[in-house]
């Protein structure tokens, strides 16, 4: 039996629900393997009193700090984000707040090895921590953690360290296996894990009866995405607002809300672009289907769920040539890979409209992004860094 203790900073709580479902969806697929045994610890960094008093950090500090989560042993374990330093002491506060906890816990589970999900602060901690309890580490890059995290000032040394330290690494595609290696850590060490779908819950349905379910009608595109600037929401709004008749709906939650429905109101496209704010995972798949394209002009990535979610549902994509793009991309009937700028997202939009792909060889970009292989594949690279026969 694999014993795994899977560490992750980026994962749903009760307040945050879509937060890492990503995350959540794979360590439960690991979890559910009969040849594993799991403990889970999600860390939630927060900033000193009194900044703590905020009411988003708040709803944060009365989580429970041991929890039942979707059949999973967690710990919720919170440690001190100092605001102003460019994370460079995340790692220390955590190794501080990691260290007795994972020792209580292992006198009860001895974990076989550390699974961190995400690169920075997890990885560097893991490394620390499986120094100490003398366990292998694995770690995870998913996208900012490599392309933010490891290039800021106070954090670039702390993700490479980590990444040469690391027992084995995963990369969500193998152009962010390139981005790894381009920073100095070994690619012989890295193993590309691509993310899962759901091809039961994501899946085409009824274009015309998914608009009027939304009471909506006429082509229809879709971004899904943080509303942060790194997402590239302007550029997908700037394209649609010069296509007369095309509506755009944008789901996501973040700090650019007010600045983009500015842009919006200057455009005079209030009518046709709406901000729906955050939707619940469990209904993106009738919002996916009810669109024509899904369209997301991110500035970086590492290989986004939303991709392959919208593939699933037989929803051709327009992306940016970021980070796996051309790993999903990988026939005309998927999508369009476009320059970052509106004329181009715009052509891109107006040719799938134009010519819309069978739905069917539109989900077949989709197939291998199963949970299955993710979770197969994933048992397979921890049972080999703790020395267990796969």
């Amino acid at each position: 039996m694999l014993r795994v203790l899977t560490l992750s900073t980026l994962f749903p709580d009760a307040t945050r629900p879509n937060f890492g479902v990503f995350v959540e969806r794979q360590t439960l697929g690991l979890a559910a393997h009969p040849g594993v045994e799991m403990r889970l610890v999600a860390p939630i960094g927060l900033p000193p009193w009194p900044l703590r008093r905020a009411a988003r950090f708040a709803r944060l500090a009365a989580l429970p700090g041991h929890e039942d989560w979707q059949g999973v042993e967690t710990w919720r374990p919170r440690f001190t984000t100092l605001p102003g330093t460019g994370g460079r002491f995340h790692v220390a506060a955590l190794v501080g707040a990691l260290t007795p906890l994972l020792g209580e816990i292992r006198r009860d589970f001895r974990f076989d090895l550390i699974d961190a999900e995400f690169f920075f602060p997890d990885g560097p901690a893991a490394i620390a921590l499986g120094a100490h309890f003398g366990v292998p580490v694995s770690i995870k890059a998913r996208g900012a953690d490599i392309h933010h995290w490891g290039h800021a000032p106070g954090t670039a040394g702390q993700v490479i360290a980590a990444g040469r330290a690391a027992a084995g690494l995963l990369a969500v595609s193998e152009a962010m296996k390139g981005d790894m290696a381009a920073i100095g850590i070994p690619p012989d060490r890295i193993r590309v894990h691509h993310t899962g779908v759901d091809l039961a819950r994501f899946a085409p349905a009824d274009r015309g009866a998914g608009k009027a379910a939304l009471g909506m009608a006429g082509p229809l595109v879709v971004s899904l995405g943080a509303l942060i600037p790194r997402k590239g929401h302007d550029v997908v709004i700037d394209a649609v607002a010069a296509l007369p008749g095309v509506h755009l709906l944008i789901a996501g939650e973040g700090p650019e809300r007010a600045a983009l429905a500015a842009h919006i109101a200057a455009h005079g496209a209030g009518e046709r672009i709406r901000l729906l704010g955050g939707v619940p995972h469990a209904d993106l798949p009738a919002l996916l289907a009810a669109a024509d394209v899904m369209a997301l002009a991110s500035a970086s990535e590492g290989l986004a769920n939303a991709w392959v979610e919208a593939l699933a549902c037989g929803t051709p994509i327009v992306i940016t040539a970021a980070g796996g793009a051309s790993e999903v991309v990988t026939d005309p009937a998927h999508g369009r890979v476009a320059a970052r700028a509106a004329p181009a997202f715009a052509a891109a939009i107006g040719e799938l409209l134009a010519a819309p792909p069978d739905p069917a060889a539109v989900r077949r970009g989709a197939a291998r992004f199963t949970w299955e292989a993710n979770t197969a594949a994933l048992y397979a690279h921890l049972s080999g860094l703790a020395g267990a026969r796969p």
